[in-house]
């Protein structure tokens, strides 16, 4: 089971392998390959920091304890219909954003993540929609 929070479902959908050092690069590789080839792994649903947030560099501004990233983590949660401590597995998240995500949403809730500007994002949001999962990731 992987612990994660709000915003990292939606970072999950856009993630084609960048990221903020090399350690926090394997570690989501990891993480979502795993959900990608085999999407019945549970989620526990947490508030706050995750095993993404693990792994990032301590170089700079620590953004996992910022209050935006709380902000954005809730309005995600509320959207997909979810709660702090639920556990389900990945398919039923990509289930959720099928039902309650339209790709416009990374704008709105996401409006101040640095990565949205790529489009990926949405772009992830689109193939979740049409039933083709997360990306392979080379």
């Amino acid at each position: 089971m992987f612990k994660l929070r709000g915003h990292h479902l939606f970072c999950l959908l856009g993630y084609r392998g960048m990221g903020y050092s090399e350690e926090y690069v394997k570690n989501m590789t990891f993480l979502h390959q795993t959900l990608r080839s085999n999407p019945k792994t549970l989620i526990q649903i947490v508030n706050g920091p995750d095993q993404l947030c693990e792994k990032f560099p301590n170089s700079g501004v620590y953004h996992c304890q910022d209050e935006n990233i709380y902000k954005q983590d809730a309005a995600i949660l509320k959207k997909m219909g979810l709660e702090i401590g639920e556990i389900l597995m990945w398919e039923e998240i990509e289930e959720r954003v099928r039902e309650f995500i339209v790709p416009n949403d990374i704008q709105n809730i996401c409006s101040t993540c640095s990565w949205r500007t790529y489009g990926v994002c949405e772009e992830g949001v689109r193939e979740i929609h049409a039933g083709k999962g997360l990306r392979k990731i080379n």
